[in-house]
């Protein structure tokens, strides 16, 4: 094969002698730049943004099928004889076999080849498809709806009957094959006939919509009758609430009011706890509303409110509130509003039985609407949700709902048997062994005094007393003064009061329950056991009590004794100061009250009189005492000048101020030095010392001292500036 190169004689044009041969010496002289092929530079595209008209690949070749040339085209064939018809069928059919044999069980294959059979009108060929699309999927309801629709487009009634009797006989279930079947009984005017499939198709059991087919039916044809009968089928084949509400309008629609009611009322024995319960009574209740039946509607609501569990009962009571709003007075929209807040309360203490809270609040709801019955029902729902744990934190709400349950039986309810035994079961419940709760051991002995059943009491503050030696956390029990006061007059005082970790706080309660009982002797021969203990934890206490006492019983003698007994046991500056403010005040409670003219008579005076030297008196034994005994208490010594020097003041004229002003101290500033940690005195504070006159007679030489601190003081002073 020759080769032509471009720009030769071969190539037609151009100038032969300028074509170099492969003989030409000149091609030696070619360089690799003179060679080089030169490609065109690929063109960077800028824009990548998609363009505005996009084209697909089907549309590009429609579009060149289109511009193809007519004579491409395949030309369209026109039959013109018997011969050339029958080799296109049969050509046809072939294809259509092929392609069932490829995808036999392709529903849509053979209908494709049925309705080309049913376009060439060979019906026979037609449904000779169809059976043989039936023997490979006979269980495929769109092939039987094909073949059934194909005999009824051609009027071949009978062989449609044929084919929907076998179709409804084999899939019963397919509620389509029913509906079209009736549709052509009817279409057809054979109200007999549809009547007959709609009981064939009853005897299936279908659901609502197949029986609603039916009544609507027999309704247009005015069958009403029969369409009654079939509702009762109806509802007894699907006792439901939609079913009983449907069969009561169509009664209520043909004015039939009590048919009406009398479903209504089936429906409320059979289905009133039922989980859509609900919605029948509501139906039920607007019912009668509309045949303005008030007080029917009413009792409807009221008792599905007690029959509907509170979860499934938010639209009823919302219904109920709108009822009582538009026909209850006050006190029906207020039992409406309760039933409301009571729904509120089942919610939270279904979601959390363990919120007390909640439970506080829904048993207040159901106090204030006063039904003893409802009202222990929820005490005992809420009681019998007992804390998991152990724990006294878990248990201090909890245990308040026995508190009001106990509280409501015996002062609501008055039933004294009842909050007995709530007390016991709630004292049993508690686990005394981890922790006690003393309110409930009082609380229940408090009752049984109320009920003057000591023996009771006697034993519930027995055993109260007996669990603070086993429990760890019990100190409350022993420090509430009623348990003492109890004990003491039940009996049971005595055996406890030595050995208690809390004696004073017995011993106090005891003495006051005697002081109220106006038992003197005993109340006074109690506070002498007290104050005779060796260790008490707070003997003050008990000594300001018993003084106050002997006071109040105005045994003002036995107060001074028993001053002297203290002064014996603690030279305190508080115990001098109390003493002689006793004095100063013994016998004042009474005559204070008589006015002015009583304090001007002389016995008055004279009365005073002794009182302030009384006072004055022990001010002089409590100043001497520091003095001498207590030289070191300077302090307490001016502290108790101090006091002295106000209560003559207080006293006016018989006071004498003159008395302990010469005994003032006079307050110096001085310095000490303060030890540190290597045992030097660098540091220094400032302390404010007291020097009293008496001080100053046994030290002569302390005027020289003073003279020396003064004299180094403004030298310092001088050093300063």
């Amino acid at each position: 094969m020759a080769l032509t190169t471009r720009g030769g004689a071969g190539a037609g044009g151009g100038n032969p002698a300028k074509a170099p041969s492969s003989s030409d010496p000149s091609l030696g002289f070619l360089t690799k730049r003179d060679t080089e092929v030169k490609l065109p530079r690929a063109t960077r595209v800028k824009n990548k943004t998609p363009a505005p008209i996009q084209i697909t690949a089907e549309q590009i070749l429609r579009e060149a099928r289109e511009r193809q040339e007519p004579e491409i085209r395949p030309p369209k064939q026109k039959i013109t004889d018997p011969h050339e018809l029958s080799d296109y069928r049969l050509r046809k059919r072939k294809e259509f076999e092929d392609v069932i044999r490829r995808v036999r069980w392709s529903v849509s294959a053979w209908v494709k080849y049925a309705r080309w059979e049913e376009q060439q009108r060979d019906f026979a060929r037609a449904r000779s498809v169809y059976e043989r699309a039936l023997d490979v999927a006979h269980r495929d309801h769109t092939l039987w709806l094909k073949y059934a629709e194909f005999e009824m487009r051609n009027r071949f009634v009978n062989h449609a009957r044929n084919v929907w009797d076998r179709a409804v006989s084999l899939l019963p279930r397919v509620d389509q094959l029913w509906y079209k079947y009736i549709h052509m009984e009817e279409l057809l005017g054979a109200v007999a006939n549809a009547r007959q499939v709609f009981e064939r198709w009853m005897s299936w059991r279908p659901d609502t919509a197949g029986w609603n087919s039916y009544i609507k039916f027999e309704l247009r044809y005015g069958e009403v009758e029969r369409a009654r009968a079939i509702y009762e089928r109806f509802v007894a084949e699907h006792p439901r609430p939609d079913t009983f509400i449907r069969y009561a309008k169509f009664e209520m629609k043909r004015g039939e009011v009590e048919r009406a009611r009398r479903v209504y009322e089936r429906a409320a024995d059979l289905l009133a706890d039922d989980e859509d319960a609900e919605v029948l009574f509501v139906a039920f209740a607007e019912f009668e509303e509309r045949c303005r039946e008030v007080e029917r509607a009413r009792a409807i609501y009221k008792y599905a409110l007690d029959r509907v569990p509170k979860g499934r009962a938010e639209e009823l009571y919302r219904r109920f509130l709108a009822f009582e709003k538009q026909f209850g007075d006050r006190e029906g929209i207020e039992d409406a509003i309760v039933g409301k807040r009571r729904f509120q309360y089942e919610d939270e203490v279904r979601k959390n039985p363990l919120n007390y809270d909640s439970w506080f609040d829904y048993i207040r709801l159901e106090e204030s609407v006063g039904n003893k019955d409802r009202i222990r029902e929820v005490y005992e729902r809420a009681i019998a949700n007992v804390p998991p744990a152990e724990e006294k934190r878990y248990w201090q709400r909890y245990i308040y709902l026995w508190i009001n349950y106990a509280l409501y039986e015996e002062l609501d309810a008055q039933d004294i048997e009842r909050t007995r035994e709530v007390y016991k079961e709630c004292l049993r419940l508690i686990p005394h062994k981890k922790f006690v709760f003393a309110k409930m051991w009082l609380m229940a002995a408090q009752f049984e005094i109320r009920q003057r059943n000591l023996k009771a009491a006697r034993q519930i503050l027995g055993n109260a007393i007996e669990w603070p030696q086993k429990a760890r956390y019990s100190r409350n029990i022993l420090k509430s003064n009623f348990i003492w006061e109890t004990l003491t007059v039940v009996g049971l005082f005595m055996r406890n009061i030595l050995n208690g970790p809390q004696q004073t706080v017995m011993l106090g309660g005891s003495m006051r329950l005697e002081k109220n009982l106006s038992e003197t002797d005993r109340a006074r021969s109690i506070y002498e056991l007290a104050i005779a203990q060796p260790a008490l934890d707070t003997p003050e206490v008990l000594w300001k009590e018993y003084l106050q006492f002997e006071i109040d019983e105005n045994e003002f003698e036995r107060t001074r004794q028993l001053y002297e007994r203290l002064l014996d046991r603690t030279k305190h500056l508080k115990v001098w100061i109390s003493y002689a403010e006793f004095e100063a005040t013994a016998g004042l409670g009474s005559e204070d009250s008589e006015g002015e003219e009583k304090k001007n008579e002389v016995g008055y005076q004279e009365q005073q009189m002794e009182r302030v030297q009384k006072c004055r008196a022990i001010f002089e034994r409590a100043f001497d005492y520091f003095r001498t005994s207590a030289p070191e208490l300077k302090e307490e010594r001016a502290m108790l000048l101090e006091e002295w020097l106000n209560k003559e003041v207080s006293f006016g004229d018989l006071g004498d101020v003159s008395l302990v002003q010469k005994k003032a101290p006079r307050k110096v500033k001085r310095k000490r030095p303060i030890p540190t940690e290597d045992g030097s005195t660098i540091v220094y504070e400032e302390y404010i010392d007291y020097i009293f006159p008496d001080e100053v007679a046994l030290a002569p030489n302390l005027k020289i001292l003073e003279a020396a601190y003064k004299w180094k003081k403004q030298k310092t002073g001088d050093d300063d500036e």
